[in-house]
Order: C-alpha cells, then sequence, then structure tokens
C-alpha cells in the first residue's frame, strides 16, 4: 500500500463513508469538535471519539482511493497493565490506549462478528508517529525512523479496515 495524505473531508463525505454504521448511527454521529481547523496534510487518518456517546469512537482514512468509515465502540472495562497501540506502536505514550470493537463489514457483521484492536483514546496516533524521538545512538537517522514510522502507522491502519470490510 503507497504513502499517502488524508484528503479534506466534508460532513457529507463522512457521514457516507461508513461500512459497518447504520443510515441512524451515520446521521447521528457528532463531528470532530476541531473539524474546521484540521490540518490534513498532518494527519494519516481522521480519528475521534463522539462527544455525545463516549463509548463510541470513528475513523476515516482512504482505501484505494476511497474514503472508509468505521465505527467503532470502547470496550467495558480497564486495561490492567500499561497497553501499546496496536497502530502507532509508541512506547512512551503521553495518552491511554484502550480496547475497541468494531463490528465486521458484510454478512460477518450481520451474524455478530467483530474485531477488536488496543488504540490510542483518542486517536493521537498521527501526532505520535511525527514526534521527533531521542537519539538512541551517535548517527541514529531521526528523519528516516519518523518516516518509518508514518508507513507503518498507515499500513496497520488499512489492513485494519481492510480487515473490518472483508469480515475477518
Amino acid at each position: 500500500m503507497a504513502s499517502f495524505s488524508m484528503l479534506p473531508l466534508t460532513e457529507n463525505l463522512i457521514r457516507s463513508s461508513f461500512i459497518n454504521a447504520s443510515l441512524r448511527e451515520r446521521k447521528a454521529l457528532t463531528l470532530p469538535a476541531n473539524f474546521d481547523t484540521i490540518t490534513w496534510e498532518n494527519i494519516d487518518f481522521l480519528g475521534w471519539r463522539d462527544p455525545k456517546l463516549p463509548q463510541v469512537g470513528y475513523i476515516i482514512s482512504v482505501v484505494d482511493d476511497l474514503r472508509v468509515g468505521i465505527m467503532l465502540r470502547k470496550a467495558d472495562g480497564k486495561i490492567r497493565n500499561r497497553a501499546q497501540c496496536s497502530w502507532c506502536e509508541d512506547v512512551n505514550l503521553p495518552n491511554d490506549v484502550v480496547f475497541f470493537n468494531a463490528k465486521a463489514g458484510g454478512q460477518a457483521g450481520r451474524d455478530g462478528d467483530s474485531i477488536g484492536m488496543l488504540l490510542c483514546a483518542n486517536f493521537e496516533c498521527s501526532f505520535n508517529v511525527r514526534t521527533m524521538q531521542s537519539l538512541p545512538y551517535i548517527g541514529f537517522d531521526r528523519e528516516a525512523e519518523m518516516e518509518r514510522r508514518i508507513k507503518v502507522l498507515q499500513d496497520h491502519v488499512q489492513s485494519f479496515i481492510q480487515r473490518v470490510h472483508d469480515g475477518k
């Protein structure tokens, strides 16, 4: 999968992009508070928690030039140990990691299947991978490492969306 920049979204594009949400759920979603000021070229996906429904989160990314949205639900309970986000793989997380479930797409979703993932609680992954890491040794290429981390994040997001789409 090729590296990309997040394409700007409109409210209509957001609401129509979800592959695992009902029409009622898409109509009811609340846009991110900072929607009008998002710097699109600095994010790899749009992710936010619904302020009206704190257990619900949304992500939207570009897959094969199409904008694809996934609705997530935060699992009840608490993670006992400090978890690592499955997407940004940041070990110096400034935020919490929680377990989210996404209803699978297609027949699998209608049968009640879901796909779970440990993710940054407020989807700060794009920021985390762009934070310059400390110099672990002389000669370490921090710019190259940041580019690698951005690519890994994009691959993880795309893979998750594909799994939800395929119901696997």
